[in-house]
């Protein structure tokens, strides 16, 4: 269950807000994002503008993210791993139909490579050792999940999972899932630039908002400050 579900009633929102300031505190850099080596396995650069779909947690959060990563044209927020007609917002909040929370993301491989946003996904996007949940998300639809598209992305993010593995990166085991992607679904129109449109949202500043923060601080050379404004056409 996730606590932006909740409506406040009247006279209790400020309440919840003031016990939301007093209980939270934006995290430091260290406390939830991690500072990993670059893969030692990546994609070829390609030509053209290819995707990436991930899940790991709230989309608007991930969206946020995204969006300010250099090379990025556009992120969609929606629904992968379930099938189309349970791909709606208040059914994926269930947590029964197979969906998680993703994000697809339109890149330019010549300016920012797949590795690279898989070290952005895993260093300060998402908690990969967080099983069905993150933070105050719970439920399979916020599961950690690597959609690959093709053979090579499946390569690539199986050998960066091993690597960080290997170097023992967090203090927990990985349980990012990678599974072929099958379908993405784009939410509902109110859910894209979420984290954009409502920065003042209490969700937004103890959730989302440091993880922007994070990728400025850890990952300045992939950072940029704005959304490019890019007109894209999903297919």
């Amino acid at each position: 269950m996730s606590i932006r579900r909740f409506k406040l009633l009247p006279g209790l929102g400020s309440l919840f807000i003031m016990a939301g300031l007093v209980a939270c505190s934006l995290p430091a850099v260290g406390s939830d994002a991690v500072s990993l080596p670059d893969p030692a396995v990546d994609a070829s650069p390609g030509q053209g503008n290819q995707v990436a779909v991930l899940a790991g947690g709230c989309f608007w959060g991930l969206q946020s993210v995204f969006e300010h990563v250099k090379g990025v044209k556009k992120v969609w927020a929606g629904y992968s791993g379930g099938a189309a007609n349970t791909a709606e917002y208040e059914r994926v909040s269930d947590g029964d139909t197979g969906h998680a929370e993703s994000v697809k993301i339109l890149y330019d491989p010549a300016k920012v490579s797949y590795g690279q946003l898989l070290k952005v996904y895993f260093s300060v996007a998402t908690d990969p050792t967080q099983l069905n949940r993150q933070n105050p998300d719970v439920g399979t639809q916020y599961r950690s999940v690597i959609f690959y598209g093709n053979d090579e992305q499946k390569r690539v993010a199986a050998a960066y999972i091993a690597q960080l593995t290997a170097a023992k990166s967090f203090p927990s085991p990985i349980v990012t899932q990678v599974v072929p992607l099958q379908a993405f679904y784009v939410a509902e129109a109110y859910h894209q630039e979420y984290a954009q449109r409502h920065p003042n949202d209490p969700y937004i500043v103890f959730n989302d908002a440091p993880k922007v923060t994070h990728l400025k601080q850890l990952l300045p050379t992939l950072y940029q400050p704005e959304q490019m404004v890019v007109d894209v056409q999903l297919h």
